[in-house]
C-alpha cells in the first residue's frame, strides 16, 4: 500500500511541485492550502505523515499542531523558515517529529520523509524477540507496550521521547553521542546547528524532574552527547566526564 502524506501549506505551486515530486516517489499525496481545513482533513484520518507549514492562513502551523496533538499522534515534519530557530524549537515542543527549513531541496524532504516512515515501521512492527523492559532507579521502560512509569506513573511522552529515554536507559551511566542518538531515534544524521535532539532532551528533563537526591538525570557531556545517570553514577565520575 503506497503511503499517503498530507502537505499543508498556503504556497500552491510549492504544493504542485512536491506532490508531483513525491508522486514519481511512489507516495500517494494530497495538499491543502488553509490551515483549518488542513485540520479537518488531517483529523479525517487516511494519511500516514503530514508535512506542515509553519505560516498559514486561518490557523497557523502551530495552533494546528496543538489541537492535532490532543487526538492524533500521526508524524508531522514542520516547514519552518530558514534561520528561524525559534520557530524550530517551539514545534518540536508542541509534537512534531522532526523539521525543514525553507527553501529546502525536494531530495533533502524525500530524505526527511523516508527516515520518519522507516523509525515508524519499526516500532510498529513485531518484534521476533521482543525487548526486556528497563528499569533505573524509579524510571521503567517497557518497549512492549510502550509505556514510561515514574514513580508507578504513567508517563506521557511522544514517540521520539520514548525512543530517546530508551536508547538513554539502556546506556545508562555511559555517555551516548549526539550523532549515535540522532540514527537511532531520527533516523538520520544531524545537520550542522541542528538542536532537534537538545529539544527533545529538554522535554525529557522537564517531564522527569530530577532524581530523589536532587541530581539532573540526563547530563549533558560538551561536545560529546548525553548520559542517564545511573544510581550507581558518583558525582566525581559525572565531573570527569563534564
Amino acid at each position: 500500500m503506497l503511503e499517503k502524506i498530507l502537505i499543508i501549506d498556503d504556497d500552491a505551486e510549492l504544493c504542485e511541485m512536491l506532490s508531483e515530486y513525491l508522486r514519481k516517489e511512489g507516495f500517494e499525496v494530497e495538499s491543502v492550502q488553509h490551515g483549518a481545513r488542513g485540520l479537518e482533513k488531517a483529523r479525517q484520518g487516511g494519511h500516514q505523515m503530514i508535512v506542515l507549514d509553519v505560516m498559514l492562513p486561518g490557523m497557523n502551523g502551530f495552533d494546528l499542531l496543538r489541537e492535532l496533538r490532543t487526538t492524533s499522534d500521526i508524524p508531522v515534519l514542520l516547514l519552518t523558515a530558514r534561520g528561524d530557530e525559534l520557530d524550530r524549537i517551539v514545534g518540536l515542543e508542541i509534537g512534531a517529529d522532526d523539521y525543514l527549513s525553507k527553501p529546502f531541496n525536494a531530495r533533502e524532504l524525500l530524505a526527511r520523509i523516508r527516515a520518519i516512515g522507516r523509525r515508524n515501521a519499526r516500532e510498529q512492527r513485531v518484534p521476533s524477540s521482543p525487548k526486556q523492559p528497563v528499569q533505573i532507579g524509579d524510571v521503567e521502560l517497557d518497549p512492549g507496550s510502550r509505556t514510561i512509569t515514574l514513580n508507578g506513573k504513567v508517563l506521557e511522552t511522544t514517540t521520539v521521547e520514548f525512543n530517546l529515554l530508551e536508547v538513554l536507559l539502556r546506556s545508562a551511566g555511559n555517555v551516548v553521542s549526539r550523532d549515535e542518538i540522532a540514527s537511532v531515534v531520527l533516523g538520520r544524521e544531524l545537520s550542522p546547528f541542528d538542536r532537534s535532539i537538545d529539544v527533545h532532551i529538554s522535554k525529557l528533563r522537564k517531564k522527569l524532574g530530577n532524581l530523589p537526591n536532587g541530581r539532573e538525570r540526563i547530563k549533558t557531556i560538551r561536545n560529546t552527547g548525553y548520559m542517564y545517570v545511573s544510581t550507581v553514577t558518583s558525582p566525581a565520575r559525572e565531573k570527569q566526564l563534564r
